[in-house]
């Protein structure tokens, strides 16, 4: 079981939706709590918040695309609080948009924030989680770690590599470090301004997920060292599917409504 009481939580992208209810939940159990974000703005709001609960918290303005300024804030992060117990790579952004409509550097910036601050932020933090031999890494995927989905190619993609990532670094870990724990997050849409407007043609099987309940969800399985959380449980499915013909689970994705769903996408 992996404690919050006490413990140091970083939270990146922590300014808003999952993250900010993550960092607000974990507050109220103990937990000292570090925020990084690069809107100035929401992470001043979300530390005004935080101040209520029994443990002071921390907000630093990072942008985790950048490898130098996570190194920079990575080391003024644990000079002031000492070193990171939990850590949850939360930052992302989504494009929704069809491959010939994204603009190059919008599918540089999701690389960048979604996948390769990953190497970023764990590599800045992971060297003192083994001198201490404690330590849990948190990864938020997405269901689209485990299906493509049109208007999602830029953001399933580095979903891919995020998954990839986790499941090596446990690999590592596991002959390294094994007191250190990972868990890897693959939910389907969260109702999140980050995916506003996206559509489920059956929402009894493949709901739109409810942020409050997803930060649960997540907070749940970092306490008791889940490896992995799928929601909804549709998504179990999915590797299983995969023994299909691909006609045949291509035609399955879109009688679902899967791409379809990006079709009145606004995010934020």
């Amino acid at each position: 079981m992996s404690e919050i009481a006490g413990r140091h939580i970083l939270i990146t992208g922590g300014a808003s939706g999952i993250g900010r209810l993550m960092a607000l939940e974990l507050a109220q159990r103990g937990g000292r709590i570090s925020v990084w974000d690069i809107d100035r703005e929401k992470l001043d709001k979300v530390v005004a918040e935080l101040a209520s609960g029994p443990e002071p918290a921390r907000g630093f303005h990072c942008d985790v695309a950048k490898r130098e300024d996570v190194y920079r804030v990575a080391a003024a992060t644990t000079a002031a609080a000492g070193a990171v117990d939990i850590l949850i790579n939360n930052a992302g952004v989504v494009s929704g948009r069809s491959l010939l409509e994204l603009p190059d550097e919008k599918i540089e910036a999701t690389f960048a924030i979604n996948t390769l601050s990953l190497f970023w932020v764990t590599k800045a933090l992971l060297p003192q989680m083994i001198e201490q031999r404690r330590g849990h890494i948190v990864t938020i995927a997405s269901a689209s770690a485990l299906v493509g989905v049109a208007k999602l190619s830029d953001y399933a993609a580095s979903k891919w590599a995020a998954m990839g990532f986790e499941e090596s670094l446990r690999a590592e870990l596991r002959q390294t470090a094994p007191s250190i724990q990972t868990t890897v997050v693959c939910p389907y849409y969260i109702d999140t301004g980050m995916f506003r407007g996206v559509k489920s043609r059956f929402p009894w099987l493949l709901p739109i997920l409810d942020e409050n309940e997803v930060a649960a969800r997540i907070i749940d399985c970092i306490q008791r060292d889940k490896r992995r959380l799928l929601m909804p449980p549709a998504i179990h499915l999915l590797p299983l599917l995969r023994v299909l013909p691909v006609g045949a689970f291509d035609w399955l994705a879109s009688f679902l409504g899967v791409n379809a769903s990006m079709d009145e996408f606004k995010g934020r």
